[in-house]
């Protein structure tokens, strides 16, 4: 028993059963490898030498790599770009909070939050998205809350000293 592969084919393959009565075993070689070791033994429907477990994770790699929001789609890569707007967050909690827009940050945590409901309700649901926008929410409230101090809205407002 082979199987054939069309001519112009540069690799064939041929499937031999290694005993006439355990069908599930059987030796795949590789014409065309320049190794000879490229043979691959085949028992039970999985490689020879790997096991239960490792074909477990392999199968669970895989179901993540083809997931509806897996590494293949935006619903990926977009939330990891957004953690970009976060890092630049934390990295502005050390500069004055003078330098602070108040505008912009109260645009992103509304945008931030329209998000997180969003990556809810969205089917299916993105919790990588929805923990990435309530990061985000989180360093931005903070950054709002620092401009809300030096304004002058939570507190005492703070008044430059006179120079001398």
């Amino acid at each position: 028993m082979g199987l054939r592969l069309p001519s112009s084919h540069p690799i064939t393959a041929s499937l031999t059963p290694t005993t006439r009565n355990n069908p599930t075993r059987a030796v795949v070689s590789i014409r065309g490898f320049p190794r000879p070791d490229a043979a691959l033994s085949v028992v039970a429907g999985r490689p020879a030498g790997l096991s239960s477990q490792q074909i477990d994770m392999s199968a669970a790699f895989k179901a993540f790599l083809n997931s509806p929001v897996g590494p293949k789609t935006t619903h990926f890569w977009g939330p990891v770009s957004n953690w970009g707007i976060i890092l630049a967050s934390v990295a502005d909690t050390q500069k004055p909070p003078e330098m602070i827009s108040g505008n912009m940050t109260g645009v992103l945590c509304v945008y931030s939050a329209l998000f997180v409901r969003f990556a809810w309700m969205v089917r299916p649901r993105n919790y990588f998205l929805m923990a990435t926008h309530s990061c985000n929410e989180c360093v931005q409230l903070y950054q709002l809350s620092r401009w809300a101090k030096v304004q002058g809205f939570l507190g005492e407002k703070k008044v430059p000293e006179a120079q001398e």
